[in-house]
């Protein structure tokens, strides 16, 4: 390993533990179902969070773990180092989000929001992040009729 390993790791944990809170936050996944849907298994995504990790994590690995929560890889191989043109995570590529949005993002993660809220919160954005686009004119006629 180089002498900037230890940066490595700590950039590459940053971006798993991220990935995860994420996957947490707004789907309601937990490190199994991260695992199952990834196929990297909780002991592999354990030790990157840790840095525990003498060889650099494999990239098909890698790959798997960003593809199955949505995560562009090019991302998690800029923390490793491994891509030097990639923009890391809050970059200037990352568009702005909605204040709507991020409102329901802090109240997902604060502590004294009730559990009960937080399930009723996840389970709208899910129904809006996943229910059918109507057609084209169809919103036209609502917008001519309302």
């Amino acid at each position: 390993m180089t002498e900037t390993a230890p940066a490595r790791k700590i950039a590459f944990a940053t971006f798993v533990r991220r990935a995860l809170d994420d996957a947490r936050a707004m789907r309601a996944w937990t490190g199994s179902e991260v695992s199952r849907r990834t196929g990297v298994s909780r002991q592999t995504i354990n030790r990157w969070i840790r840095g525990d990790w003498a060889s650099d994590p494999e990239v098909e690995r890698v790959a798997a773990f960003c593809e199955g929560l949505g995560l562009n890889p090019s991302t998690a191989f800029a923390a490793l180092g491994w891509d030097r043109t990639a923009t890391p995570r809050g970059g200037a590529s990352t568009p702005p989000m909605d204040p709507d949005v991020e409102a329901l993002l802090r109240r997902l993660v604060d502590p004294a929001v009730s559990d009960a809220e937080k399930f009723h919160i996840r389970e709208t954005i899910r129904y809006l992040a996943y229910r059918p686009t109507l057609p084209v004119d169809v919103r036209n006629g609502e917008e001519q009729a309302g």
